[in-house]
């Protein structure tokens, strides 16, 4: 019999996935993640967590299987937290969710699951596994979940193929509803539960209040500037390359604190993020705020009014070579090489049409359509069909 160690979070999704693996014949685990307890940082007011290892033991108890939590909150505050404050403090913003499922559910966890003599781990993903043979080899395949309103494949878009063969997504072909629904039947102490918010297996955080305990308020000017500004002027300048073209494309407006007008002060730029509306506290203007770009250096944030603003949006992105990754190792592009591509810049953004151009220094990725808000520290992932084929961080 296989066994496999199931993340039970304390949220419906897992305790189902728990579930179905028994029904499959697994011989299942419970193990509970606990991600956070350092005093020296407050998180959050909620401490979600014992209410979560309760319902994952509630659970555990009810399916008979037995249940354990681990303590990953060193592993979780030098991976996902440190690396946050760090990120943050350079002027990019980073996703921690997609970080988590590298670097501790199929990375620290995985490992502890493999100690306890497991050939699989399991989480409540709504994505789905496929295998297929290239030039003799198995490729595994991340595909998007059957409920195109909760498709996660966007979060593991940084799971290598060796972490891809030790992953089972049992939930990945059902929908929400049937997910409760399944819960409800079988009395489920999580059936009728609230999704989880925030940071994974941590919850609820807010953030400049998270930030200011590690960065220190500093205050500086939001100038805003016009749609009209010159700098917004298209120009195609004669005999550059394709590659400099898309350089030119995927490169920040060359903002400067003298451009513009002074609209407020803020407490420091590393607590914002480009295409952020709230927060600015800037009043009497016509259409809402939007931050078009931030620098640390000069802790200057820049704004345009209305979510239309030229400076939102950009045709094209880099991803230095070392940030490039491929799920489907078979199909990485070599230097000069191409791709047709379905591509988003954020989870649930609908998938849009792009091309991936690989060169020496590293991919664009050029959007048929320009895009808004495309954020240096993000991730964007790239798609054929329902496929995902490959992610990678934008500079």
């Amino acid at each position: 019999m296989k066994r496999v160690v199931v993340g039970l979070s304390g949220g419906v999704d897992s305790s189902v996935a728990a579930y179905l693996l028994q029904q499959q014949g697994y011989e299942v685990i419970g193990l509970f993640m606990k991600n956070w307890h350092d005093d020296s940082v407050t998180i959050s007011n909620e401490c979600p967590w014992l209410e979560d290892s309760n319902d994952a033991l509630l659970v555990a108890e009810k399916l008979g299987i037995p249940f354990q939590t681990v303590d990953l909150s060193e592993e979780y505050k030098e991976k996902i937290v440190d690396y946050m404050f760090n990120e943050y403090e350079q002027g990019r913003t980073p996703n921690p969710d997609v970080l988590c499922n590298r670097e501790i559910k199929f990375d620290v966890f995985l490992k502890i699951a493999l100690d306890l003599g497991a050939d699989y781990v399991a989480t409540g993903h709504y994505c789905q596994k496929n295998e297929i043979e290239v030039a003799g080899q198995t490729m595994y395949q991340l595909l998007a979940g059957a409920d195109v309103n909760k498709d996660q494949s966007y979060f593991l878009c940084q799971l290598s193929q060796e972490q891809l063969s030790k992953a089972l997504f049992p939930i990945g072909a059902l929908t929400k509803p049937e997910v409760r629904e399944i819960a409800a039947q079988m009395d489920l102490v999580t059936a009728d539960k609230k999704d989880s918010q925030g940071l994974c297996f941590i919850g609820k955080v807010r953030l400049p209040e998270f930030l200011q305990q590690k960065l220190q308020p500093k205050e500086g000017t939001i100038i805003q500037i016009d749609k009209n500004d010159p700098i917004y002027n298209t120009f195609e300048p004669a005999g550059i390359s394709f590659e400099e073209e898309l350089a030119i494309e995927a490169e920040k407006f060359p903002y400067t604190p003298n451009m513009g007008k002074v609209v407020g002060s803020h407490q420091g730029a590393h607590y914002f993020t480009v295409g952020q509306r709230k927060g600015l506290h800037v009043g009497g203007t016509v259409e809402p705020l939007f931050v078009i770009a931030t620098n640390v250096e000069t802790n200057t944030i820049y704004t345009g009014l209305g979510s239309q603003h030229p400076g939102l949006f950009k045709k094209s992105l880099f991803v230095k070579n070392d940030e490039v990754h491929w799920i489907r190792t078979d199909l990485r592009l070599k230097n000069g090489e191409t791709r047709e591509v379905m591509a988003r810049i954020r989870y649930r953004q609908p998938l849009q049409k792009a091309t991936l151009y690989q060169f020496e220094e590293g991919m664009y990725v050029r959007f048929e359509e320009p895009q808004s808000a495309i954020t240096e520290g993000q991730f964007v992932a790239w798609y054929e069909g329902k496929e995902l084929l490959g992610s990678g961080v934008i500079s």
